[in-house]
C-alpha cells in the first residue's frame, strides 16, 4: 500500500508539474523553433492532464478503466474546448498573406525588381510573417529565386500563401507578365477569404458553446455521483462493470469526438508540395529542380 501511494503522489506530483509547465509556456532544450515549441507546450499541457486525471480518478475509485477513460479526457479535452488561440493565428496569417502581396505590389511599381522588393519589405512585413520573410530575404543572397520561394512555401506552409509563392515563381522563371495585377487579385482573394472564415467563425460559436455545455454538464455528473452518491456506482467495481464502464466511456468519447469534428473547419489542402527526398524544393507539379 505504502508503494502504491508513493506512485500515485509521484503521479500526482508530475501531472502538476506538467500542467504548470505546459500552462506558463516553459521552454526545454530542443523547443525554441517557432512550430516545434507550440506542439511540444500542448503535448506537455495534455501529458500533465492525463497523468493528473487518471491518478486522481484511480486513487478515488480504484478502477483501472476509470483511471484510464480519466487520462483520455484529460489529453483530448484541451483540443476539444480550445483552439481559439490557432483560429485566430490562422486568421491573422491570412491578412498577413494579402498585406505582404500589396506590398510586393506597391515596390515593384516603383521599378524594383522582384527580388529587390522582397528584400525591401523583409523589415516593414507584417508581424505574422516577418519571420519567414526576412529567412527569405537572407536566402536570396546565396540562392536562386525560384528554390528559395519554394522553401519559403515549406516554411510557411498556408494554402493562400502557395497562391502568392506560385505567380511569383511563374514570374521569376518564365517572366509572367502584369505580376503586379495578379498580386493585387491574390490580396484581394485572401482579404475575401479571412472575411469568409470570420463568418463561418461566428457560426460555429454556437456549436462550440452547446459543445462546451455537453461536456461540463457530463463531466459534473459523474463528478457528483462518484463524490455525493458512491454507492450508485457500486456494480461497476466488479470486472463486468469494469467491461461496461469501458464501453459507455468509449461511445461518450466517440460522442464528443464527432461533436469537435463537427466544430472544427476542414483545412484546405496545400497546391505546393514538400521537400523532395534529396532535400531540396520541389518544383510546381512534383518536378524537382
Amino acid at each position: 500500500m505504502s508503494a502504491l501511494s508513493a506512485l500515485l503522489g509521484a503521479g500526482v506530483g508530475l501531472g502538476v508539474v506538467l500542467v504548470w509547465a505546459g500552462w506558463r509556456g516553459v521552454t526545454f532544450p530542443g523547443t525554441r523553433d517557432r512550430w516545434v515549441r507550440p506542439r511540444v507546450e500542448g503535448a506537455t499541457l495534455r501529458l500533465g492532464l492525463a497523468a493528473g486525471g487518471a491518478v486522481v480518478v484511480g486513487a478515488v475509485t480504484g478502477w483501472p478503466v476509470g483511471a484510464l477513460l480519466a487520462g483520455a479526457a484529460g489529453w483530448g479535452l484541451p483540443g476539444l474546448l480550445g483552439g481559439a488561440k490557432g483560429r485566430a493565428e490562422a486568421l491573422a496569417r491570412i491578412e498577413a498573406v494579402a498585406a505582404w502581396a500589396e506590398m510586393l505590389r506597391d515596390t515593384m511599381a516603383g521599378a524594383a525588381g522582384l527580388e529587390q522588393a522582397i528584400v525591401a519589405t523583409a523589415p516593414v512585413a507584417p508581424l505574422a510573417l516577418r519571420a519567414e520573410i526576412a529567412a527569405l530575404a537572407l536566402r536570396l543572397d546565396g540562392e536562386r529565386l525560384g528554390p528559395a520561394l519554394r522553401a519559403f512555401a515549406d516554411e510557411v506552409a498556408d494554402p493562400t500563401m502557395d497562391l502568392v509563392v506560385a505567380a511569383l515563381v511563374l514570374a521569376a522563371e518564365h517572366q509572367a507578365a502584369r505580376l503586379g495585377e495578379l498580386l493585387g487579385t491574390l490580396a484581394q482573394a485572401a482579404r475575401d477569404q479571412a472575411t469568409m472564415r470570420l463568418r463561418v467563425e461566428a457560426g460555429r460559436a454556437r456549436s462550440r458553446t452547446s459543445v462546451k455545455v455537453v461536456v461540463g454538464v457530463t463531466a459534473g455528473l459523474a463528478l457528483g455521483l462518484v463524490l455525493l452518491n458512491r454507492s450508485y456506482l457500486a456494480p461497476y467495481d466488479s470486472a463486468l462493470g469494469q467491461v461496461v464502464l469501458l464501453l459507455v466511456g468509449a461511445m461518450f468519447a466517440a460522442a464528443f469526438a464527432w461533436l469537435a469534428h463537427m466544430t472544427r473547419p476542414a483545412a484546405p489542402e496545400r497546391i505546393l508540395g514538400g521537400l523532395s527526398d534529396a532535400g531540396r524544393p520541389a518544383r510546381l507539379g512534383g518536378e524537382r529542380p
